[in-house]
């Protein structure tokens, strides 16, 4: 009987396919701290012990024991198939992060010779066509929660204005932008005057990815536009978050001096993109780019506080900013994991309810996921950019830099309603205080919060 002593170097064993380990093995292993021993994979199944088996994996890498993170990896091949149940697949894919987290440091070499000899631990991201997109984002709660309550909150600060100027944040590359115009071009006052500008090519690393220019998705729009007889003009300024979107800050002050006594609605429109922002734990700004914007930054100001105090100068009409309610920000890879593991499992646990497993859409949305988990788990300082903060930071940061939050109205909580009744029913919506919170089995997974200058 093969023992862990006996196990065969890493870089032979093809990851996720290794051999199926006789249930009487287990309990021979030298024991973890705090981790309970079994005679038999089976206990290890639950997600409490898949998370565990994974911290101490992650601790073993970082200490650079690489005989003890080859003998959890070996359990965790066998417990957590890629094409297993939600919890399995979850562990399947922080496992493969934490890969090739020992092939990016150099530590561990026989895991980092593992990484290197088996092309399947890339990850295919899918690069959407418009329509393709458009479906894909219909099929969950996801994003059209923070569609349908920011597009409420939106209707309801811009009613009586003939020129409304959006500056759409987005990772859906407007996906949101249709369904407003359909909305606002049914107003009885008649349409507006819509402005649309956007920073081109924010994104264009991060999932999901769209097969055309934002000058090409700017015609589209534009013809939608007209098709509902709503005249937009497009505009895509090229900036990215790594410095704040600081040519866009730009662009939009100096259009701010020029259309403030016009009565222009401002609308800055922010889904799911100020967590590429960089923060606090992020070395100072002096040492990561030259300051973008106009005043001083202290030495514990970051690039996402100065660029809320940015728009707070801009005087918008409304600011809305959705986001997923989660903590990825810690300096510690186990804090960060347990806080990724204990959010990403709702995405896997959600996807059985919309899309048949082997479909071509499943695999597009899990490998988004995918890209995630090894952003938070394997990579450090900027090129880790998925940094999520939770809904309680991003209102104190508000706040800070000069907004007040409004409530959203009974009607919005009504279309959301609407909306989620098109869904699975472990989907809920619950109201903290001024905001809104997409819930799945009751725990908290995108929030949505509307702001006001003070």
């Amino acid at each position: 009987m093969m023992q862990f002593s006996e196990i065969p170097p890493l870089h032979q064993i093809p990851p996720f396919s290794i051999p199926t380990m006789n249930k009487n093995q287990i309990h021979r292993a030298r024991p973890w701290p705090g981790f309970p021993t079994s005679k038999g994979l089976g206990s290890f199944g639950d997600a409490n012990c898949m998370e565990q088996l994974l911290v101490h994996c992650a601790n073993a890498i970082e200490s650079n024991d690489a005989t003890l993170a080859q003998q959890i990896l070996w359990v965790l091949n066998n417990i957590a198939p890629p094409d297993g149940d939600s919890n399995q697949r979850l562990t399947c894919a922080f496992l493969r992060a934490l890969i090739v987290r020992a092939a990016k440091s150099g530590t561990c070499k026989m895991l980092a010779a593992m990484a290197n000899a088996h092309c399947n631990l890339s990850i295919d991201i899918h690069t959407f066509s418009v329509i393709e997109l458009a479906s894909f984002v219909d099929l969950t709660p996801w994003h059209r929660f923070g569609f349908t309550a920011a597009n409420a909150a939106i209707l309801e600060a811009v009613e009586g204005y003939s020129v409304i100027h959006i500056v759409d944040l987005s990772l859906t590359h407007c996906m949101q932008i249709p369904t407003l115009i359909d909305a606002i071009a049914s107003r009885l006052e008649g349409p507006p005057l819509v402005k649309l500008t956007v920073a081109g090519g924010a994104t264009e690393d991060v999932p999901p990815m769209l097969d055309l220019s934002y000058e090409e998705l700017g015609s589209k729009l534009i013809n939608f536009a007209r098709s509902r007889n709503v005249v937009l003009e497009f505009r895509a300024i090229p900036s990215t978050y790594a410095d704040g979107f600081s040519s866009l800050i730009e662009q939009l002050r100096v259009q701010h001096l020029v259309y403030a006594e016009s009565g222009e609605a401002l609308v800055i429109n922010c889904h799911m993109m100020l967590h590429y922002l960089p923060e606090e734990t992020l070395p100072p700004l002096s040492n990561v780019n030259s300051n973008p914007y106009s005043f001083e930054p202290s030495s514990t100001q970051s690039l996402r506080a100065m660029f809320l105090k940015a728009l707070r100068g801009l005087d918008p009409t409304v600011v809305v900013l959705v986001d997923e309610d989660a903590d990825f920000t810690s300096n510690n890879l186990v804090c960060r994991l347990r806080a990724a593991f204990n959010y990403l499992w709702i995405p896997y646990d959600t996807v059985d309810t919309f899309l048949p497993q082997g479909s071509k859409q499943r695999q597009w949305y899990e490998a988004d996921i995918c890209w995630k988990i090894e952003n938070v788990i394997a990579h450090e300082g900027l090129q880790r950019v998925e940094r999520l903060e939770p809904k309680s930071r991003w209102v104190q940061r508000m706040r800070n830099a000069g907004f007040r939050g409004v409530s959203f109205g009974e009607e919005a909580i009504s279309e959301v309603k609407t909306m989620l009744d098109e869904h699975a029913a472990g989907w809920g919506l619950k109201k903290e205080e001024d905001d809104l919170v997409l819930t799945w089995k009751g725990h908290n997974v995108v929030f949505a919060t509307a702001w006001l200058p003070a």
